[in-house]
């Protein structure tokens, strides 16, 4: 296991096209983000902060005991709020690996936190991210699944990624892989991450990774089973509820 020391962050805002005020949408009777803190506590790799982007969020997570803390409502990504957020809390730099957790996955499985975590052990790895192999034929064509291409030897479970697109890559017979939007970074790999301009690549596909790519950044992928079920619409928050009911 490595030897970093990392902590936790939930990125979170409310405003949101599709479902307005979602991190806060009830889920069993409690509100969404603190389903996302809750999990992301049952990792066990370190503490969790939510960096709330409003202050309703913020108020709901500390009153089921977790910690966030406010951040600028105007961050243009998630990335930018979560950096914010670690110089707040952590100004004398004792956390030098960051995972940032979506807080749209009141589903996910701790044990997915923890996979994304593990590809930052090799030395010269700056960011590591999560694939899932594509099961589902039309997933492999449409726009709105990334995929990441890398290519993973027989037997493993980590492997370098070499782009993300929207496209269906990699030509040829063989898997595609879905990229989930977990990251877990070195703290000095995010600092720069977030300090460098976007990125060709990045403007045209509308990818945020492809920045660190451009700029010569190593982004290893880590293959799980399945990909965590994503909040977006009214139908997907009925599913999660569904799910936490029947005690997924």
């Amino acid at each position: 296991m490595s030897s970093l020391n990392p902590i936790i962050l939930i990125p979170a805002r409310l405003p949101a096209t599709r479902l307005p005020d979602k991190p806060l949408a009830d889920i069993c009777g409690l509100p969404m983000i603190v389903h996302v803190w809750r999990r992301s506590v049952q990792a066990g790799i370190g503490p969790v902060v939510v960096a709330a982007a409003d202050r309703e969020i913020a108020d709901a997570v500390a009153a089921h005991g977790g910690t966030a803390v406010l951040t600028d409502p105007d961050h243009p990504s998630g990335s930018d709020r979560v950096w914010e957020a670690l110089e707040k809390i952590d100004p004398d730099r004792r956390f030098d690996a960051v995972v940032n957790v979506q807080g749209d996955l009141p589903t996910l499985d701790p044990a997915i936190i923890r996979a994304v975590f593990e590809p930052l052990g090799q030395p010269g790895v700056d960011i590591s991210t999560l694939v899932a192999e594509i099961a589902i034929e039309e997933e492999r064509t449409n726009p709105n699944v990334v995929k990441a291409v890398c290519g993973f030897t027989p037997g493993s479970r980590i492997a370098r990624a070499l782009y993300f697109t929207r496209a269906t890559a990699p030509s040829g017979v063989g898997p595609h892989y879905h990229h989930i939007g977990l990251y877990a970074y070195r703290r000095e790999a995010l600092a720069r991450f977030v300090a460098l301009p976007q990125g060709v690549l990045e403007k045209r596909e509308k990818l945020e990774q492809l920045r660190a790519l451009e700029n010569g950044m190593r982004i290893d992928c880590a293959l799980v089973d399945t990909v965590p079920l994503g909040v977006d619409t009214p139908a997907d928050l009925e599913r999660a509820r569904a799910l936490i009911a029947a005690g997924s």
